[in-house]
């Protein structure tokens, strides 16, 4: 069916059920935050009720849909979630790092350790930084003997030419 020159917006639709479609149940509408909630907390309910009966709940949620019920299939790369409850936790044991990880770690300790070196001055460029302020040093307290010196001379030049 045609829509004319305009469409019309997908706010704009209302789909109304029939009071039969209400009866039964099988309403288009969506479920309100209230009734979700109400079967949520249902839901919950009957998991906490299920828990208690053990072994029989396991089986009930490992319903198979379609054809797997029929066809058992081994997938190796099918990773199943495994939950682990508080108290089957082991706090002490410790994750395998990826390699990334790994090297990451490795080379903030390889800076700290060159780092260390470098204030005792054991390191090449450690050496040569000192070795270059010890140069620098000595030309600044040459050059600040210099100035002294001439104007020791300058003074000198000033009191004998007053005389």
């Amino acid at each position: 069916m045609g829509r004319g020159k305009f469409k019309s917006k997908p706010t704009g639709r209302r789909q109304f059920s029939t009071p039969e479609d209400m009866l039964a149940g099988t309403s288009n509408r969506p479920r309100t935050f209230r009734q979700k909630e109400a079967e949520h907390e249902e839901e919950e309910n009957e998991e906490t009720s299920g828990e208690e009966s053990g072994e029989e709940s396991e089986e009930e949620t490992s319903k198979n849909k379609g054809t797997q019920g029929i066809i058992e299939i081994e997938n190796p790369n099918l990773v199943k979630a495994k939950n682990l409850k508080v108290r089957d936790v082991d706090v002490g044991k410790t994750t395998e790092l990826s390699r990334r990880e790994r090297e990451e770690i490795e080379k903030q300790r390889a800076h700290e350790r060159y780092m260390r070196l470098q204030e005792q001055g054991k390191t090449e460029q450690a050496r040569k930084d000192l070795d270059r302020l010890a140069l620098i040093r000595q030309q600044r307290a040459e050059a600040a003997k210099k100035r002294e010196e001439e104007k020791a001379a300058k003074e000198q030049k000033k009191a004998e030419a007053r005389k």
